[in-house]
């Protein structure tokens, strides 16, 4: 079997796997366990009892995916790029030296995320480094990744975090000069209100921002000109404009002119005061004073009282047949239909973290049965997201409701993508996550199910 012994799996098996001192970090340790308490709080602020299985290790969970992507506060720049200075020939105090040693030199399309301080959400960032080498030495490429990492691994800002990243490269290094340009995306979460009402709600919030030390110190350098040259070559966006502006806008959805901090529950905002103070930070710092309000009023979302009472008062009465995305003639006097691409935004209940994504479902409609419109169908598929969830639930629980008024022949994919494979240990960027339900004719006629799945589109979910 090649580098899988069959006796040595079979053993495996049986006793399990030792875990890595990686997966065994921060169990135990006091400010673990003080994030575990306050986790238990806002769960009981949810209305969730804390003791059902899939909710029994939650807090355990959460409290170690949150010491895992803070980590960057117990960790120094000085102790990565120590010992990763190597001397050069060539490589002087000059500037523009040709063949690579004095020149520029730019790592790009480094994966990152980081907590965005003011609402407590990951966001992803996508990292470009530059540096001009100088003083007879370079630095591995690796430690450009890793201290940027560093820095991404704290509750942040976009420009503060491209500050931070910068300024560390260039005492560290002592080069002639650092760019840092990041694309960062932060998942913008519809509240329960105007997820009804804005069809057209943009689940994303992109923004660029760049800072520059040396030779990039002024913004209309040439340097920086060399730099974008070497981006946008291999096909990177680079708007200047937008950077220009992000200097002065505030990016975060949950600070935007039409989010409003309304009355929360206090015993909530006073837990999530004690997650960011077992994290190492000073909930009083100026960034952070409305951040646990404003995790809070996100949190709530996902109490799910008013939505059930919503969706309880709809009335499934026989309405005419509507006109569907996908439709094609079956057997036995019936006809496929579909809805494609119904948006939904939901929250992973082993992490208390985001994921979103689309629903596909496909049903059969015969003459003695007029089926539902689109607009139902998205109800359904936001009464199902707007819970503590996991995917294979939400599927299941979508197609057996929808199957309840539209006959019992369905099939229902979900599409989506989960913080939780990024802002972990781990960190599987651009990963998502496919699942179906069928019911009724989809399960046994593999035919219907292949012309559904053939008429899904391509690219149906942002990758990020």
């Amino acid at each position: 079997m090649g580098a899988l012994d069959e006796g040595h799996f079979h053993e495996e098996l049986e006793k399990g796997v030792p875990l890595s001192c990686h997966e065994m970090g921060f169990e135990g340790e006091p400010e673990t366990m003080a994030i575990e308490d306050a986790v238990k709080v806002l769960l009981q602020g949810l209305n969730e009892d804390v003791n059902r299985e899939g909710l029994r290790k939650t807090p355990l969970r959460v409290a170690k995916a949150l010491r895992e992507g803070t980590k960057g506060y117990r960790l120094k720049t000085k102790d990565i790029v120590q010992g990763a200075l190597f001397p050069e020939v060539g490589v002087d105090n000059a500037v523009g030296q040709a063949g690579g040693v004095g020149g520029l030199v730019v790592v790009r399309d480094l994966d990152l995320f980081s907590y965005c301080e003011s609402c407590l959400l990951p966001f992803q960032v996508k990292c470009h480094v530059g540096y001009v080498p100088s003083g007879r030495r370079v630095v591995g490429l690796s430690k450009l990744s890793r201290v940027a990492d560093v820095f991404a691994k704290r509750l942040q800002d976009p420009k503060r975090l491209a500050n931070e990243v910068c300024l560390a490269l260039h005492r560290s290094i002592k080069p002639a000069g650092v760019a840092v340009m990041l694309q960062c995306l932060h998942i913008h979460f519809p509240n329960l209100e105007s997820v009804f009402l804005d069809s057209n709600h943009k689940g994303w919030v992109e923004l660029p921002v760049r800072s520059g030390s040396g030779v990039f110190e002024d913004e209309s350098a040439e340097a920086w000109g060399d730099f974008f040259s070497l981006l946008k070559f291999r096909g990177i966006s680079v708007d200047e404009t937008s950077m220009r502006r992000s200097s002065v806008e505030s990016w975060c959805p949950s600070q935007s002119a039409t989010s409003k901090l309304e009355p929360v529950n206090q015993a909530m905002v006073t837990a999530v005061a004690s997650i960011l103070r077992s994290l190492g930070e000073d909930p009083s710092r100026k960034e952070l004073l409305g951040t646990p309000a404003r995790f809070v009023k996100w949190l709530m979302n996902f109490q799910n009282t008013k939505l059930e009472m919503k969706l309880n008062s709809l009335v499934f009465g026989k309405t005419d047949c509507p006109n569907p995305n996908g439709k094609v003639g079956c057997k036995e006097e019936k006809q496929m239909q579909s809805e494609l691409n119904l948006p939904f935004w939901s929250q992973c209940e082993h992490h208390l973290l985001p994921f979103h994504g689309v629903v596909h479902i496909g049903y059969m409609c015969s003459e003695g049965l007029n089926p539902v419109g689109k607009s139902l169908l998205q109800s359904v598929v936001h009464f199902y997201g707007f819970k503590l969830q996991v995917q294979e639930r939400l599927t299941r629980q979508i197609a057996e409701t929808v199957s309840s008024f539209l006959g019992g022949d369905v099939i229902v994919v979900v599409e989506a993508n989960h913080t939780c494979m990024i802002s972990r240990g781990i960190e599987k960027f651009g990963s998502s996550t496919a699942t179906i339900a069928v019911l009724g004719r989809y399960s046994t006629d593999s035919a219907a199910r292949a012309l559904f799945l053939q008429g899904i589109p391509k690219a149906t979910i942002h990758q990020g």
